[in-house]
């Protein structure tokens, strides 16, 4: 009889391993959840040596430590694409302004908004930063996002901008969530500015700065991801195309908050430049739904966003499917519209404001939202090789994902191989 190989961890006694094999899912494919009953994960030095059955991974492994998931649902870990993690301060005030009749933009063009934030974050020592941020990362970790982008844009001057970013690579080496950082001056237009002003210091001044500075600090990551706010009041399309084309040109990869209030063409900008994700697209026209759908760049809705604002468009998710997109999911977790830790409330409300059902969700939560921060070769599903970053959930089956909300359905979350959050049964069935 031929031995049996050696791993460090094995999970098993899924009744539902949901692995999303098979990389990211277009169009209708959506959902596709490679879901293997009596399902079991081997693990070895914190990437997966093999999914299988129970059945088939004992006979062919032998584990230092294993841990049963005692027939409930085993699936990869949450990967949260959009983020404004690191901020100082609240804005609950314009939350009641909000609530009596002000709209978001006419707050942002009062000066509040994101300058709101701005005012009370450019002036926070990093061990401010850090120690306001870290609440709410233990808060996603708990729900179960072991991967998150997190956006700089608070500072909207070079030393701010880059204090934020040097608090993400320091809350990203605490772990146990990984960040991927995103820089994004080009937030808002700082008061006393003028917009091609500010945009000629982010070309000329900020982005080459950043370049020095990552060789510097970066430690070997990929460079940031740059992003820019396309928008009435913000950066109109012109000056959107400035930002992301010299940041393209210094070696950056690229994102857009696109559409959300009005349709500029953020979206055809973004399938022009290759950009990796375009976010919001509450009002991408058709068109633009088509040309997004015959590209690699992935459309990232936010639901929290328009339930935060009260707002009635949600993301066109069964267009974007129509025409054969990449849909993604994140939370926009920041101060003003979206204060949301949870990937699990992103998927309550998608199911019922986008139309997706439980399993396309999931899989826009996983392997897509990997593709929208240029990560699906390493985490987003559970497939050899891959890191070792996965969930148990404290139910039998993953519809109630969607089907629950305002709870947390994450009874375990594991991390390279490692257990990061023990066992919890409160509430859990």
């Amino acid at each position: 009889m031929e031995s049996r190989q050696t791993i460090d961890l094995l999970v098993h006694s899924a009744a539902q391993l949901l692995t999303l094999a098979g990389g990211p899912q277009r169009g209708r494919a959506l959902g596709e959840l490679g879901l293997i009953e009596d399902g079991a994960v081997a693990i070895r030095a914190g990437r997966i040596a093999a999914t299988g059955s129970t059945e088939d991974l004992r006979r062919t492994f032998s584990a230092a430590s294993e841990l049963s998931a005692a027939g409930r649902v085993v699936m990869p870990g949450f990967v949260d694409p959009h983020t404004h993690l690191v901020w100082a301060g609240d804005r609950a005030t314009e939350f009641e302004q909000r609530i009596q009749g002000a709209s978001y933009l006419e707050i942002l063009e009062a000066g509040g908004g994101i300058l709101s934030t701005v005012r009370r974050t450019r002036f926070a020592s990093l061990e401010t930063l850090l120690a306001e941020s870290r609440p709410r990362l233990r808060q996603m970790l708990a729900y179960g996002t072991t991967t998150a982008e997190a956006k700089t844009g608070y500072g909207l001057e070079l030393e701010a901008e880059l204090r934020i970013l040097r608090a993400i690579l320091a809350l990203d080496s605490e772990g146990p969530v990984e960040l991927v950082p995103t820089f994004l001056p080009a937030h808002a237009i700082p008061q006393g500015w003028q917009p091609e002003e500010y945009v000629a210091l982010i070309c000329d001044q900020m982005l080459p700065a950043l370049v020095v500075w990552w060789a510097r600090y970066g430690q070997g990551r990929p460079p940031p991801f740059v992003d820019v706010f396309c928008e009435l009041g913000a950066f109109d399309l012109s000056l959107s195309r400035r930002v992301l084309e010299r940041a393209h040109s210094l070696g950056f990869p690229l994102k857009i908050h696109a559409d959300e209030f009005n349709p500029l063409g953020g979206t055809r900008l973004a399938v022009e430049l290759g950009a990796a994700s375009a976010d919001h697209l509450l009002q991408t026209p058709d068109s633009e739904l088509e040309l997004l759908g015959g590209s690699d760049t992935v459309a990232v809705g936010l639901p929290a966003t328009p339930f935060g604002l009260g707002a009635a468009s949600y993301p066109p998710a069964r267009a974007i499917l129509q025409h054969g997109g990449i849909l993604a999911l994140g939370t926009d977790l920041n101060p003003g519209t979206a204060w949301c830790e949870s990937m699990q409330f992103a998927i309550g409300l998608a199911c019922r404001t986008m139309g997706l059902s439980p399993a396309q969700a999931i899989a826009a939560t996983t392997i897509n939202a990997a593709a929208a921060i240029h990560r699906d070769k390493s985490i987003g599903s559970l497939e050899p090789d891959k890191q070792a970053d996965l969930l148990i959930l404290g139910v039998s089956d993953f519809r109630q994902l969607g089907y629950r909300f305002g709870t947390n359905l994450v009874s375990t979350v594991i991390k390279k191989g490692q257990i990061v959050v023990a066992q919890r049964t409160d509430g859990l069935d």
